[in-house]
Order: structure tokens, then C-alpha cells, then sequence
């Protein structure tokens, strides 16, 4: 589903991504872990648009995205979810979400459909908005402005605006950083529904072994910007050198 191609990016005389070659399947859940600096969330940055690569290609079913901004490689069907942080501030709970899902349902039908006549189906877009509030055990803020959210709801909403997108590739960056221990499950639960769709490909950096270990069914190591493992996770976790080298204590505390 997504490949990427000896993808590299330098800054100056730093290369932070060196010629990772990758392939992520359908149906499967990916773990990109190592340390502090590895290149893990540059390496994100480029596949998702946020940063263009000095070499290398981004491949999404075949087609190559060559020097396509975020914004388009979201609609092809690559979804990160802090790409929709604070969408809409100042506008409701409700309001984001139902936008998101007006822009897909728009998206979807753009040859022959305008947006009058998506909007035409208000109702239908409502009772699509509050089903992912409710999932994403937002329902009770519904009414409250985006701008007043805690942190923990503010990634809960970023969850649920990706899911309005309904894209292909689920893409999520240190989903529970900065939530409480009784937060940070409800976002994972929502990564275990998503993982049901085997159609669906998603890629997760993570540094809590734990939940690694949980939701994995692959981990990928990257090191100074470089792949240094990949395999299933009890292989990969178990190896000396990766867990001396790459995971350190983390890894035998988990």
C-alpha cells in the first residue's frame, strides 16, 4: 500500500534520514521506535509532506507523490493526525468534526456533485460528526469551542478529525504524549477498533514499549536516520543489540 524508496533528507552537512527503504501492508499495525534524534518523526515528515526529501521516493498504491504538498498527499489518502490540531479554534467540538466530514463526503463526490449539494445533506453529516464524538468519547464537549480543550481532548479530537478523512494510511506520532494514564487509553482503544479494518495500513511511533508491544504486528528501528531492524516484535524486542543500543532501559522495563 505504501513504500518508501531510499528516502533521504539532509540538513547542511546532517543527514537525518538516510536511504530508508520501506514497505507497509495492508491490515498491518507498524511501530517506528529508537532513540531520541533517530529520525523517527523526520522520517514521518516526509512521507506525510511536512518536509521534502533531499532523494528518494514516497509511493502510496503505485503511484509515486513525488513533490506533492500535505495537503494533497492527505486527500491520495495519507492521514496524520497532528496535521488537523486546532482546525478551527474558535468553532465548536461538533462544528471541526462536521466540517472534516463535509470535506470528505465533498472530496468523494467532486465530479458532478458541488457543495450545495453536499451541505443539502446536513443532517446526514451531523449524525456522522457525533458518531465519531462518541467514539472518541468527545460527545459531551460537543458544544465547547476547540480552543478551550485540554490537551488530552485536543488529541482525542485530532483522532476523530482523521477518522472523519477515512484515509488509507493512518499515520499517528506519540498518540497519548502529554495524556493521563486515564486518558491515554481511550486513544489506544480507538487504534485497536481501527486495526479491525484490514484494509487500512498504520504506522505509529511510539516510545512506550508497552503499548508497542500491545498493538505492534511489526516494528521498524531507525538509528541516526538509518534502518537498523525490522521484524516482528518479540524478535525485534528480544535482539541484544537492538534493545543495548536503540530501546536501552525502556525496553527491559516495559
Amino acid at each position: 500500500m505504501l513504500e518508501t524508496r531510499n528516502l533521504t533528507v539532509r540538513f547542511g552537512g546532517h543527514t537525518a534520514v538516510n536511504a530508508v527503504s520501506c514497505k507497509f501492508l495492508p491490515g498491518t499495525l507498524t511501530a517506528i521506535v529508537g532513540p531520541n534524534g533517530a529520525g523517527k518523526t523526520t522520517y514521518f515528515n516526509l512521507i506525510s509532506g511536512q518536509l521534502k526529501a533531499t532523494a528518494g521516493e514516497v509511493e502510496l498504491h503505485g503511484r509515486k507523490l513525488g513533490d506533492l504538498p500535505a495537503s494533497a498527499r492527505t486527500r491520495a489518502g495519507l492521514g496524520r493526525a497532528f496535521q488537523l490540531t486546532n482546525l478551527f479554534p474558535n468553532l465548536s467540538v461538533l462544528e471541526n468534526v462536521r466540517l472534516a466530514v463535509q470535506a470528505t463526503r465533498q472530496g468523494k463526490h467532486r465530479h458532478g456533485h458541488n457543495l450545495w449539494s453536499v451541505w443539502s445533506d446536513h443532517a446526514a453529516l451531523t449524525d456522522r460528526a457525533r458518531d465519531l464524538l462518541l467514539q472518541t468519547r468527545l460527545d459531551y464537549k460537543q458544544n465547547a469551542d476547540v480552543a478551550s480543550l485540554p490537551h488530552g481532548d485536543q488529541r482525542k479530537l485530532e483522532v476523530a478529525l482523521l477518522m472523519a478523512l477515512e484515509p488509507q494510511v493512518f499515520m499517528f506520532d506519540e498518540p497519548t504524549a502529554g495524556m493521563t494514564a486515564a486518558e491515554a487509553p481511550v486513544i489506544l482503544d480507538l487504534i485497536r477498533n481501527l486495526k479491525q479494518d484490514r484494509t487500512k495500513a498504520i504506522l505509529l511511533v511510539e516510545h512506550k514499549m508497552d503499548v508497542v508491544r500491545e498493538l505492534a504486528d511489526r516494528i521498524i528501528v531507525l538509528h541516526n536516520g538509518t534502518l537498523v531492524a525490522d521484524g516482528e516484535p518479540s524478535a525485534v524486542i528480544a535482539s541484544s543489540v537492538v534493545q543495548e543500543a536503540y530501546l536501552g532501559v525502556a525496553a527491559e522495563a516495559a
